[in-house]
C-alpha cells in the first residue's frame, strides 16, 4: 500500500499544525498532492484505467477548491503551500 498511516502522520507533521491536526487545509493540500502524484504515475503505465482517471480528476477539483478556500481567507498561507508543495496556479 503507497499510503500508510505512518505516511499520512509525516504528511500531516511537515505541512499541518501537528501529526494529529489532519483538518487544515495545509495538511489536506499536501495530502491530495501526494495522491495525485502516485496516480499520476500509475496512470502513465496503464493508460486504460478509466477509475483511476476519474478518481484523479476528482482528486484536483477537490484540491482546487481547498486552494480557492485558502485563497480568500489568507493569502499568506496560500502562497506558503504553493511554494513548498510546487504546485503551479
Amino acid at each position: 500500500m503507497y499510503l500508510t498511516n505512518e505516511k499520512k502522520a509525516e504528511i500531516f507533521a511537515k505541512h499541518g499544525k501537528s501529526a494529529q491536526d489532519t483538518g487544515s487545509a495545509e495538511g489536506q493540500i499536501a495530502l491530495f498532492t501526494f495522491r495525485i502524484n502516485h496516480l499520476s504515475e500509475h496512470l502513465k503505465a496503464n493508460r486504460h484505467d478509466f477509475a483511476t482517471e476519474r478518481s484523479l480528476v476528482k482528486l484536483v477539483g477537490k484540491r482546487k477548491s481547498l486552494l480557492d478556500y485558502l485563497k480568500k481567507k489568507e493569502i499568506s498561507r496560500y502562497r506558503a503551500i504553493i511554494a513548498e508543495l510546487g504546485i503551479r496556479k
